[in-house]
């Protein structure tokens, strides 16, 4: 051999040896997560969501009643369409059983508001507490009382 010749080292032994440790460590992680896979697809689904019951509405027709003002004025009037919006179709059938003295109530109950709180968006806002309340009274006695979800405005002209 000559002096300029180099001896052949093996360096590859290092390589080889990591290379298989990777390997071993991937196949773990992918059988571990095939597991876990497998594992989630066998258990049912506890946290699905059941749809939203269907909203039961009850449109009452308009109401036209004089309101009361400082000045005594009786053209001051007011226009309201209401929608009631109900918990259940048994609250929407005992209304409209009784949908006279609902609209009795409604009627007497429009009839005292003053012009000027009308005319605010608290007026308004409290008109419909004042309108739920109402409404909540039991409609003959021995009667549960009523549940009203909400009040929608569907029409509301103050003059």
């Amino acid at each position: 051999m000559s002096e300029s010749a180099r001896p052949i080292t093996r360096t590859s032994a290092p390589w080889i040896a990591l290379l298989v440790i990777v390997l071993i460590a991937a196949s773990g992680a992918a059988g571990y997560f095939w597991w876990q896979l497998r594992a989630a697809a066998k258990t049912p689904a506890t946290t699905s969501l059941a749809p939203p019951p269907a909203p039961v509405f009850m449109v009452l027709e308009t109401f036209t009643v004089n309101v009361a003002n400082p000045d005594n004025d009786l053209d001051r009037v007011l226009y309201v369409g209401l929608t009631l919006r109900l918990p259940n179709e048994q609250t929407r059938k005992t209304f409209n059983d009784y949908l006279p003295l609902v609209r009795s109530r409604l009627l007497l109950l429009l009839s005292r508001q003053q012009a000027g709180e009308l005319a605010s968006q608290q007026g308004k806002q409290g008109l419909i507490d004042k309108i739920k309340q109402t409404l909540a009274d039991p409609l003959v006695a021995g009667q549960p009382r009523q549940v009203v979800d909400d009040v929608l405005f569907t029409a509301f002209i103050l003059r």
